[in-house]
């Protein structure tokens, strides 16, 4: 992202807070272990709005005060420090590079904080996330409003601005939309890469090395989640990122691996056999799986609601399930039972953006349970549609053919004005452009 994309960004959300204040930090590098720090990533509802990637800084944003609606608090220049961890644009790039209206060093954050919090009557903040900060937000709002008598007054009301913010995430800008389709372009280099480097033999880690140094290689800031490269039997660990394990002839492989490119990520999931073909079993559960997501990727388009994309994939394999034998019964029965839910336990959705699991909410009020129901899909949203079937090896109940097979197909859908775009229909999905690669 650039910073007149995160200009943009910054307009829209002071149109809609209107008045008050908001407060973003972005938070500081952590600890690895001992005296390293892992590799710093900045927040993202403050990468969002300034296109600053350093830590250590706070975006404040207040309409009506001298100071102008954008003051950054940023680490000031330090040649020394810069010898050692890396150049800073301090409070002269703040303004000059990202646009602030005014910048000062993070230091002065308790001392002047106050002033630019004097009158307003709302503040924007994001409580739960940082207990330090917090507790001096706190107090500064605590000191104002103790010197009521004055007729100095300091925010009275505390809001979340996830309800302005995240509602202006979840509707991506065509700028954004070419961001998530570089990350989508060169996911689909990773996940070539990776069907190319896998042979029985291979251990997981050696693909997972190909993929997150193609990321690297073309531009990206890395994986955009810890990039699970299962073989066999750990395909069934839905969050699997040991990634030591050696991949069997015969066996299948899952990669689920996305590029976060300038802050945005992709997020894909394709399944693939170890010796470049598929079993008659691997087949006969990997089509289930393949017509289920296909079905659930066409159903998206505008007016639809975000549940009934997972009721799409869901009955498209309950349908595969019992032909598989591995259900009984009818669809509508398995479905109201919930006896899937052995084989397939997860949602098939979700937003996708500038986090792998991005904001926005999904139910919106209406006349459904909780006064709650599923909200429309609308031009702009982009949502990952990702069925998947896992039966695993200790699991005596299903044909034993079926046993240590775990299959996911995933990809990134934008919903368009007319339907939707595939925004990673281009990485080999089908058995026979699977098969190709080999």
């Amino acid at each position: 992202m650039n910073t007149s994309m995160a200009a943009a960004h910054r307009a829209r959300f002071l149109s809609a807070m209107e008045d008050g204040v908001a407060v973003f930090p972005t938070g500081p590098e952590r600890v690895r272990s001992r005296d390293t720090h892992y590799k710093f990533r900045p927040d993202s509802d403050f990468w969002y709005l300034t296109a600053f990637a350093e830590p250590d800084a706070v975006a404040v944003f207040a309409p009506h005060h001298d100071d102008g609606p954008f003051v950054l608090f940023v680490r000031p220049r330090d040649p020394e420090m810069e010898t050692w961890n890396g150049r800073r644009a301090g409070v002269e790039g703040a303004t000059a590079i990202y646009g602030a209206d005014t910048a000062y060093p993070i230091e002065k954050l308790d001392e002047l904080l106050p002033k630019l919090l004097k009158g307003a009557d709302r503040l924007y903040y994001a409580t739960g996330r940082d207990p330090d900060l917090d507790r001096r937000v706190h107090a500064w709002t605590a000191a104002l409003n103790a010197k009521s008598r004055d007729g100095v007054l300091g925010p009275r009301t505390v809001v979340d601005p996830a309800t302005i913010l995240h509602e202006a995430r979840l509707f991506k800008t065509p700028e954004e939309l070419e961001l998530l389709r570089k990350a989508a372009a060169i996911t689909d280099e990773a996940h070539r890469a990776a069907i190319e480097a896998v042979a029985p033999g291979v251990i997981e880690y050696e693909v997972e090395a190909v993929v997150d140094g193609t990321f690297r290689r073309r531009g990206g800031w890395g994986p955009g989640y810890t990039t699970i490269a299962a073989s066999g039997d750990n395909a069934n660990i839905l969050h699997y990122v040991n990634n030591d394990q050696p991949a069997r002839d015969g066996d299948m492989f899952l990669l689920d691996a996305g590029c976060e490119y300038m802050g945005y990520t992709a997020d894909v999931t394709r399944t693939f056999p170890v010796s470049g073909r598929y079993s008659p079993a691997q087949r006969e559960l990997y089509e289930v799986v393949l017509a289920s997501q296909v079905a659930a990727v066409e159903h998206v388009r505008p007016g639809v609601t975000f549940q009934s994309v997972h009721e799409v994939a869901l009955r498209k394999l309950v349908e595969g399930m019992i032909g598989l034998e591995l259900l009984r019964g009818t669809v509508d029965e398995n479905i109201e039972s919930g006896t899937f839910r052995k084989y397939y336990m997860h949602k098939t959705s979700h937003w996708l953006g500038i986090d792998v699991h991005d904001v926005g909410c999904y139910h919106v009020d209406g006349e459904g349970e909780n006064g709650k129901v599923s909200r429309a899909l609308e031009p702009g949203m982009v949502l990952t549609v990702e069925p998947g079937l896992y039966v695993t090896a200790a699991d005596d109940q299903a044909p034993e053919r079926l046993r240590g097979i775990g299959i996911r197909i995933e990809d990134d859908v934008l919903v368009t004005a007319d339907g939707h775009e595939n925004l990673t229909a281009a990485i080999p999905k089908t058995v026979a452009d699977v098969e190709a690669c080999w």
